[in-house]
């Protein structure tokens, strides 16, 4: 072999610094090529991070949507609730206050019954002892008709206990309104 054929130094040189060069642009273009793809990977998976963020967040608005939607309709119910208490509540505060007018009107004449029976006891009692200033008709006569007195009431002259009681509803805010 000559030396030609051994190639001489500057021969080699070349070729390895064209083959350095070569294998080191290569080198370089796959750095960039692994690194464009990494790149290109990475803002991938970038956008499809977003994606998926920009769905939770359209689902959790979905969600408070529904939320709100639900609540409106239960806080409707509640308030038509309150409602129909609020009727019933003043439904029975007027029969409350019938009841009192009632109450005050029967203890009114269950006084007025007490006054008539201790009066005719008491006469009852001046009849049969003596006692008492003057005659008595209790017979519903005409004046001096004997004073005659049977123990027992003469209900023409009692026709008032018969009465209804008279409270209504008008009446009773008239009665507790004092």
């Amino acid at each position: 072999m000559n030396k030609t054929e051994l190639g001489s130094p500057t021969s080699n040189s070349s070729v390895l610094t064209t083959g350095l060069l070569n294998s080191g642009s290569e080198s370089d273009l796959q750095q960039r090529d692994l690194l464009d793809e990494r790149k290109r990977k990475r803002k991938q998976s970038n956008r499809e991070s977003a994606r998926r963020s920009r769905m939770r967040k359209q689902q959790h608005l979905d969600d408070l949507a529904a939320q709100v939607t639900h609540l409106r309709k239960e806080n409707g119910h509640i308030i038509a609730g309150i409602a129909v208490t609020t009727e019933h509540y003043v439904t029975i505060e007027a029969e409350n206050s019938i009841l009192r007018a009632q109450l005050l009107e029967l203890n009114h004449r269950l006084d007025s019954l007490s006054e008539i029976v201790d009066f005719v006891e008491s006469s009852s009692f001046e009849m049969e002892t003596g006692q008492g200033g003057g005659l008595v008709d209790y017979g519903g006569g005409g004046g001096g008709g004997g004073g005659f007195y049977d123990g027992g009431m003469n209900t023409l002259n009692l026709g008032f206990y018969n009465q209804p009681i008279m409270a209504s509803a008008s009446t009773a805010g008239d009665v507790f309104n004092c």
